[in-house]
């Protein structure tokens, strides 16, 4: 028996990050199952996610107006900033509810065998950022603890050292090759804590 759509479908879902084969088929079938009203409530609020959502125009978080609601918000600390390759790894530090500073975005990180260079992502923003904005005291890298995590936080201490910044790197606790979104929260909340100078 052929079931074409539902074959087209699963493999729609296995495109999406961590879903395997049984994942993707138990979410076509799961599909097929629902009310038709719930398949139309998916697809627009796919939709609007997709029309709505953008990124900050000051650190490149996800919002769904032109700053983000911690660039809007007074009460964080002007005077530091935490770097973080994706607005996911911005939400997994907001979790540990310690940090209080604001964030820098930079949409990636690089690595230069998936040509993926200084241009491609939000580096040269960054260090605008820093040098327009003298309040900001301290830079905490939080790139990830993989090589592109690694020579993007190097490039990072190259540009902004000049700047005389005390520049932080966040570490204790993170195994090395970890994706910050997959670190727990007390573990990621002690890396903040054991960030080191660089």
């Amino acid at each position: 028996m052929k079931f074409d759509l539902l074959y087209r479908l699963a493999e729609k879902f296995l495109e999406f990050p961590g879903v395997g084969r049984k994942t993707a088929e138990r979410f076509a079938f799961h599909i097929l199952n629902i009310d038709h009203s719930k398949v139309e409530e998916l697809i627009d609020i796919i939709k609007l996610t997709k029309e709505k959502v953008k990124n900050c125009r000051i650190c490149n978080n996800l919002t769904e107006n032109e700053i983000c609601s911690i660039c809007c918000d007074n009460g964080r600390d002007s005077s530091v900033i935490c770097v973080v390759e994706e607005p996911k790894d911005l939400i997994a530090i907001e979790k540990t509810g310690w940090f209080r500073g604001r964030y820098f975005v930079l949409l990636g990180s690089l690595s230069p065998l998936d040509g993926i260079g200084v241009d491609d992502i939000k580096i040269n923003s960054l260090f605008e950022h820093v040098r327009s904005h003298p309040e900001i005291k301290e830079v905490i890298i939080s790139t990830d603890a993989d090589a592109e995590g690694e020579s993007t936080a190097h490039y990072i201490l190259k540009i902004i050292k000049p700047l005389n910044r005390k520049i932080t790197r966040i570490g204790m606790g993170l195994p090395v090759g970890a994706d910050l979104e997959f670190i727990d929260r007390n573990t990621l909340q002690e890396a903040l804590k054991g960030r080191r100078e660089l």
